[in-house]
């Protein structure tokens, strides 16, 4: 049976595996439900239809599975879907999805959220991110695996950001980061190719290198585009090894809507 602190008020109807700890004060509602090994922490509010996975570990004052903060909002029914092995820590706020989003916000699983984090409505956070201190994600916008936002970022909603990128601290992104780039600044503009936290998650030095020479063709040779996404092709062609992060990148930068950083 779980563990729930006398204070804490957990709904009858909600779901909570048999090695759940809840801490004191923590509020739970009727529709969550939460897989085993995870803890809620002291004054942590779960509502909504709300699901969260295993060996969470979810600090004091996170408020999770709110309504969106999206002006048509009508109370429908919309979900807030968390994976395993995330780290959410004090005063974080994710909101459910909406009906004109597809109606789940996601957030997938081994992600280390430091304090005041916001995950808004129809947000999608891929697996192993690092969101430190205060980086706000607008609606919809997504977020790919192996993301890292400085503190203080700011992302506009629908923008996108690519697996392995970086942002630096208050950074402001209004358009979409592309994979394996780092940006800093307000707006964010690039500053280079993400090669350290390639290196440490095992990319061979010569992916990271196939990885700059395309970035140069993003960035550096005053291509449009469409040049860019056509020499990172040929480069793709050229080092067959390494197509799949070469592919990645190209794909990511022709499917923008919004527009790259730049």
């Amino acid at each position: 049976m779980a563990r729930v602190h006398p204070t804490a008020v957990v709904d009858p109807q909600a779901e909570l595996a048999d090695d759940v700890e809840v801490g004191p004060y923590a509020v739970i509602g009727p529709r969550v439900k939460i897989g085993p090994g995870t803890r809620v922490g002291a004054h942590a509010t779960i509502d909504g239809r709300t699901t969260i996975g295993a060996r969470n570990r979810i600090f004091a004052h996170a408020a999770l599975g709110g309504e969106p903060q999206d002006k048509k909002y009508r109370a429908e029914d919309t979900e807030l879907v968390v994976g395993d092995d995330n780290t959410i820590r004090e005063f974080c706020t994710f909101n459910v999805g909406t009906v004109q989003g597809g109606g789940v916000t996601r957030v997938g699983s081994d992600n280390w959220i430091m304090a005041y984090v916001h995950v808004a409505h129809d947000c999608i956070v891929g697996d192993h991110c690092i969101l430190a201190n205060s980086a706000t994600l607008g609606g919809h916008s997504v977020v790919g695996d192996w993301v890292i936002l400085g503190g203080l970022t700011g992302v506009h909603q629908f923008v996108r950001i690519g697996a392995h990128a970086m942002t630096g601290g208050a950074s402001l992104l209004l358009q979409d980061l592309p994979p394996f780039v780092i940006c800093q600044g307000n707006p964010a503009a690039p500053h280079g190719l993400n090669s350290e936290g390639l290196r440490r998650r095992g990319f061979a030095p010569e992916a990271v290198t196939a990885l700059r020479r395309a970035y140069k063709a993003i960035y550096r040779e005053g291509l449009t585009v469409a040049e860019a996404a056509a020499a990172i092709t040929r480069l793709a062609e050229e080092t067959q090894q390494h197509r799949s992060h070469l592919d990645l990148l190209r794909d990511f930068v022709q499917a923008s809507t919004r527009g790259i950083v730049r």
